[in-house]
């Protein structure tokens, strides 16, 4: 079944391809060019001069957990600062949680996604910090999300000693957690895991046929943004607080600079230095970090206006980082596009173009929502 849309007022494809209509056949996209020389279809739909983007590829997400986190919100705000010890509170309520009442979770934050355009979710286990309940983690994960990532590594559970734990993760615990994933990643940080540490984790996952992420440079300047250079990382995420070197590393490889400004808003830290990484050539991707400690929002419309409001990146550049840039840190290239042949994927905004995202702040801009050419909003 083809629909030819048409009526848009502003397209953006992230691709050599322009025009003001498309059509989707099947789940992908079959052609995009000007109205006037579109091929037939099956049906027609005019979006009526409604801006039209790919849907949001949301690269990092931690969605498997249970538990409420609002009281440490609350003292955050009341001034206590943020650490990464607060995640064994949610490890704890996660053991405890049943396999249903996981994947409901994760169910309803993907949803809650979906009706704001975000067609492409990765997210991670981490939560269950022991072979069962990361196992499941894993499973469960991969009943929901797009990609799925092993974060075994994201810190070390209340009274384990450090190399013991890391022992574990990339042992036996990778070994049963790789079949159910594509990508490992670690927490390289002061008060989670050191460089050689994160290092050995890595190199294991690597050796199973795992791509490479890493959670670095978040609270603090630190070793994360020069090991995941060093080991090929597809994406290392966070990039709080980048030394010079640290942004000449990045721009001169392909690792992408996953920044998380929600994230960076929940904990009252300093916002990420987009200018300073596009500005060297370093490829910069935009994602929401949804999780229940540190940053609660699925709202990538939310860190699009961040980043152009408060960390001096354009509109066009904001939301390239939120969908392409997105798929270049899943190294995907079927997502974040408009293009015959990639995933029908898209997101219609009830403005006439995407500057409207930042131009009107909080205001809910999703019209309609395609995913895998099929119509959801």
């Amino acid at each position: 079944m083809s629909v030819l849309i048409t009526g848009i007022g502003e397209l953006t494809t992230n691709a050599e391809t322009t025009g003001d209509a498309l059509i989707i056949d099947g789940d992908r996209i079959a052609w995009v060019g000007e109205a006037s020389k579109a091929p037939a279809a099956d049906s027609k739909t005019d979006v009526e001069g409604r801006a039209v983007l790919p849907g949001w590829v949301d690269s990092h997400t931690h969605l498997v957990f249970a538990g409420d986190r609002t009281a440490e919100f609350g003292a955050r705000m009341a001034g206590k600062p943020y650490t990464a010890g607060g995640i064994a509170v949610t490890v704890n309520a996660t053991r405890q949680a049943s396999d249903a009442e996981l994947s409901e979770i994760i169910r309803k934050h993907v949803a809650e996604a979906l009706r704001q355009g975000t067609t492409f979710v990765e997210t991670k286990t981490g939560y269950g910090l022991n072979v069962p309940d990361e196992v499941r983690s894993a499973r469960i994960a991969a009943e929901h999300a797009d990609e799925v990532t092993f974060l075994g590594a994201h810190l070390v559970p209340p009274g384990e000693d450090a190399d013991t734990y890391v022992d574990l993760v990339r042992g036996e615990m990778l070994d049963a957690v790789a079949p159910l994933v594509r990508w490992a990643d670690v927490f390289c940080e002061k008060g989670a895991f050191d460089y050689d540490q994160s290092k050995a984790v890595l190199v294991a996952a690597k050796e199973k046929g795992l791509g490479l992420r890493v959670h670095g440079n978040q609270l603090g300047e630190g070793p994360g943004v020069r090991l995941a250079v060093e080991l090929g990382a597809a994406s290392v995420d966070h990039c709080t607080y980048l030394s010079q070197q640290d942004i000449d590393a990045l721009a001169s490889s392909d690792t992408v600079a996953t920044l998380l400004p929600a994230c960076d808003l929940s904990t009252r830290q300093s916002l990420p230095p987009a200018r300073a990484l596009l500005d060297a050539g370093a490829t910069v991707a935009l994602a929401s970090n949804c999780n229940p400690g540190s940053s609660y929002t699925s709202s990538m419309a939310f860190c699009v206006t961040t980043a152009v409001l408060q960390m001096r990146m354009s509109v066009e550049e904001a939301v390239w980082a939120a969908t392409a840039g997105g798929a270049q840190a899943l190294r995907r290239d079927d997502v974040g596009v408009i293009r015959p042949g990639a995933r029908a994927d898209l997101h219609v905004l009830d403005a006439p173009s995407i500057t409207h995202l930042a131009y009107r702040p909080g205001v809910p801009l999703t019209h309609a929502v395609w995913q895998r050419g099929e119509r959801v909003v």
